[in-house]
């Protein structure tokens, strides 16, 4: 196990640029020509991936005016939740065009499988990788078909507690997965930034060293996911749509291409600023041309003369001069001149007794 894999070519790990994932959902609102537009957009944003979800109806529910089917808060109170997957749902006989697109697009595809079914219907076209959602985080017999396929796995965190994850974890390995990612998520849409909690996605790295951490990001705005990333996120998802105001069923809480665009600029900035451990003096100050302090004299100074603040002062002088760090001026303060000491001279170290 390793906190590093590969997708479609693309290595995925701490050591790489973070790995950004444009969700479609249901934003192509029932159009495959929105769709294709949807994924020509994102691929100019510069995103990794674009991702799809792979679902009927009647693979997340049932077909009941029962009243607990019927969501009460969020973005879709009202709405029956059977009503509301048939809206939203990517038609099965989309998906070669769409796989189709992305290469021609130099653009990675996959897709959230939501059953079996769907994990068969994708091996089919070949993705490179599986994306499980947050609810069906806790659906093994999903997970283990996935696991099964070899393919890298990253898995949504949002409704499931911190011991479903690492009894999830386990079984996602003794399935046959080899290569996990684990998105922080909160499943709120769109999400409050207090309600965030960014720290969980370092508590993933250090939790789960053989996995890769990850965000998937239902705030708006990039902020969330550029803190994510200062907190060790490999992977960065967000969804995606053209215009907030045409709507679908998860517009308002999606990017639209220049905030996308900007998220894939500012996430490539946060994680080369990341760096390693290094303090500033470790740095090559002769190459730098950076100035420290050191201890020179104001005066000229005869030999025997009694080195002492009269006579000497702490300034920034180029690194190179040779003079005593002010950090040692008590082993000049007070002591007697070796030797003849010009003004406006570094103070050697040779020059004091």
């Amino acid at each position: 196990m390793t906190n590093s894999f590969v997708i479609d070519g693309r290595e995925i790990s701490p050591s790489h640029p973070p790995y950004i994932i444009a969700e479609l959902s249901g934003n192509h609102n029932g159009s495959l020509e929105r769709a294709i537009a949807l994924m020509e957009a994102a691929a100019k944003t510069g995103v990794d991936a674009v991702k799809l979800q792979t679902y009927t109806a009647d693979s997340l529910t049932i077909d009941t005016n029962r009243d607990e089917f019927t969501l009460k808060t969020g973005t879709w109170a009202g709405r029956n939740l059977y009503q509301l997957y048939q809206e939203a749902h990517t038609p099965w006989d989309w998906f070669p065009a769409l796989f189709k697109k992305g290469k021609e697009l130099g653009v990675t595809v996959f897709s959230s499988p939501f059953d079996i079914a769907a994990v068969d219907f994708l091996e089919k076209l070949g993705a490179p990788a599986y994306k499980i959602a947050s609810n069906e985080f806790i659906d093994w017999p999903l997970v283990e078909r996935a696991a099964k396929t070899g393919k890298p796995i990253i898995m949504s965190t949002g409704t499931a507690t911190r011991e479903q994850v690492e009894q999830t974890l386990k079984f996602t390995r003794a399935s046959g997965a080899k290569s996990i990612s684990i998105l922080h998520c909160v499943s709120e849409y769109p999400a409050p930034p207090e309600k965030a909690n960014i720290m969980t996605v370092e508590d993933i790295a250090k939790s789960f060293p053989d996995v890769v951490p990850g965000f998937s990001d239902h705030t708006m705005g990039n902020a969330a996911a550029i803190v994510a990333i200062a907190r060790g996120a490999c992977i960065i998802e967000k969804h995606f749509t053209l215009d907030r105001k045409d709507g679908g069923v998860d517009s308002t809480f999606s990017s639209e291409p220049a905030e996308m665009t900007k998220l894939c600029e500012d996430a490539l900035w946060a994680w080369k600023s990341l760096g390693g451990v290094q303090y500033g003096g470790e740095t090559n100050l002769k190459e730098k041309s950076i100035f420290t302090r050191q201890l020179w004299t104001i005066k000229d100074i005869k030999a025997g003369e009694v080195i002492s603040w009269d006579n000497i002062k702490s300034i920034r002088a180029p690194s190179d001069s040779g003079g005593m760090s002010s950090m040692q001026f008590t082993d000049a303060i007070g002591r007697k001149a070796a030797n003849d000491i010009a003004k406006h001279e570094p103070l050697l170290k040779s020059s004091v007794k």
